[in-house]
């Protein structure tokens, strides 16, 4: 049983291209959190997280300058890794579950929010829990992620994807160009941020409004395009609300304007189109309806699939590794399809969210898996985080022609996730520990 003697906690910042806006708001950077974690036996294991405060909480976000909320989300970090400290724990899930309620009642004292979210803290965790996963492979000497699934969750992860298909973020400011771009080098799965605030006053019908709009103008740019890895052979839609819609009303009113513009067969996925602590049954639409950052935890998602939600957005990068296999499992057992979205995380970061994504089914309506990763849109640095990506030039690090190439070495290896990452684990000093 693993036992932590030492931990070690740092950050860097990674600059992004353009201001990154979605939930009415806007990032320019993004901490790129370090934590180390050594046991009474030497060993070591460094794991990354990406904060992004503005997904997280979007109203902590908007009530703090961007910097602070940053700062309040890596306190709870440092906290969880104080807690952490001479622990002896079976396995990462045990101790993220040991945790997590500790570090979010820490989080709502620190930012004076009694009602911060579950995924703030959990966001704060995954770095530690990363490290957790790395520091108990090593004692344990595996070597495959294969090796590190519970057997609970294995029948969840039991499939074997030779290619997966990449998804890019479609955000408020992407312009028609580069959209173009994107489906011209083969991307064909489109997540598109819904839910703008244009005039920056809260009115949703103006929201509404600038929804139809935008989607009418990018159904005009993409309805000539075909696809072989749909079922239906056309360019396909996810549409993020992230919460953004206050009645099944005003969503229905957008689901009709699609259908009116020839749209809706496009539509696979709508995710999070309300607040999550809305009970609004959403059986009745006729798109399948997403959770994302309402399941937090594993019993969130269960709600979420009885009030009708048809998938299952996983964030192993996001709401840590051990919550996201659990969550897995719950919707294996009830059917519901899964996938993993993305944080706009660094290279090694996505390969975790790879490693899962490759063991999961295609989701109805598409003839290849998926997996959303939008770093290279979005970091202004993103060639040089590739540079500290053990695995940077493999065939499954970059796409071609829109899809990610997954090979034996891919699944022997982990991507490169047990190997040994010279520029973070310098950050906190020095070497893997084997």
């Amino acid at each position: 049983m693993p036992s932590i003697a030492n931990t070690e906690l740092t950050f860097e910042r990674e600059p992004l291209r353009h201001p990154f806006g979605f939930k009415g708001g806007a990032l320019t950077e993004l901490w790129q959190v370090v934590a180390g974690l050594e046991g009474t036996s030497g060993k070591r294991g460094v794991g990354l997280g990406v904060q992004s405060v503005l997904w997280s909480d979007a109203a902590l976000f908007t009530e703090r300058a961007e910097g602070a909320g940053n700062c309040l989300m890596f306190l709870m970090t440092e906290f969880a890794m104080r807690e952490a400290r001479g622990r002896r724990f079976e396995s990462p899930p045990q101790l993220l579950h040991e945790l997590f309620p500790e570090v979010l009642e820490y989080g709502r004292s620190v930012t004076g929010r009694p009602d911060l979210r579950a995924t703030f803290a959990l966001n704060a965790l995954v770095a530690v829990d990363f490290a957790a996963w790395l520091l108990w492979a090593r004692e344990k000497g595996v070597t495959t992620f294969d090796e590190l699934v519970p057997p609970a969750c294995a029948a969840a992860l039991g499939g074997r994807q030779e290619k997966l298909t990449k998804i890019p973020l479609i955000t408020y400011g992407t312009g028609p160009d580069e959209v173009r771009q994107l489906v011209e080098e083969g991307c064909f799965f489109l997540k598109i941020k819904v839910g703008a605030d244009p005039d920056g006053d809260g009115d949703r019908e103006k929201m509404l409004d600038w929804d139809c709009e935008r989607l009418s103008a990018l159904h005009n740019q993409l309805s000539g395009y075909e696809c072989p890895f749909t079922e239906n052979g056309k360019i396909a839609y996810y549409l993020d609300a992230n919460g953004r819609y206050d009645s099944k009303e005003r969503l229905l009113a957008l689901i009709d304007h699609a259908k009116r513009i020839g749209a809706l067969d496009r539509i696979h996925l709508l995710e999070e189109p309300f607040a999550e602590d809305s009970e609004e049954d959403v059986s009745d639409i006729p798109v399948r309806i997403v959770a994302d950052e309402s399941a937090h935890t594993t019993e969130d998602a269960i709600r979420r699939m009885d009030l009708g939600y048809g998938a299952i957005a996983l964030k192993p990068i996001a709401k840590t590794l051990s919550m996201s296999l659990d969550v897995a499992r719950a919707a294996h057992e009830r059917g519901v399809p899964c996938f993993c979205a993305d944080l706009t995380v660094n290279p090694l970061m996505v390969e975790w969210n790879r490693n899962v994504a490759a063991r999961l089914n295609p989701l109805p309506g598409l003839r290849v898996g998926v997996m959303e990763t939008n770093g290279e849109q979005n970091y202004r640095d993103w060639e040089k985080m590739l540079s500290y990506h053990p695995c940077s030039g493999k065939p499954w690090v970059a796409d071609e022609a829109g899809l990610f190439r997954l090979n034996d070495e891919f699944y022997r290896t982990g991507g490169g996730i047990f190997d040994p990452a010279p520029h973070y684990e310098g950050l906190v000093g020095g070497g893997s520990g084997d």
